[in-house]
């Protein structure tokens, strides 16, 4: 029973590793299509607070 438990969760780590890239991925994607806007609000906010 308890080595048939065990091979039951280790089928299941491909799954697992397989969200954790596709959201690193996503993360990614999402960093490179906001990172112009967020550099721009960030310069805004620095000129402000330098004024």
């Amino acid at each position: 029973m308890l080595n048939q438990l065990h091979t039951e969760e280790r089928g299941d780590v491909p799954g697992w590793v397989m969200i954790t890239l596709m959201s690193a991925v996503l993360v990614a994607g999402l960093l490179a299509v906001a990172q112009p806007a967020l550099q721009s609000l960030f310069s805004d906010a620095i000129d402000q607070v330098s004024q």
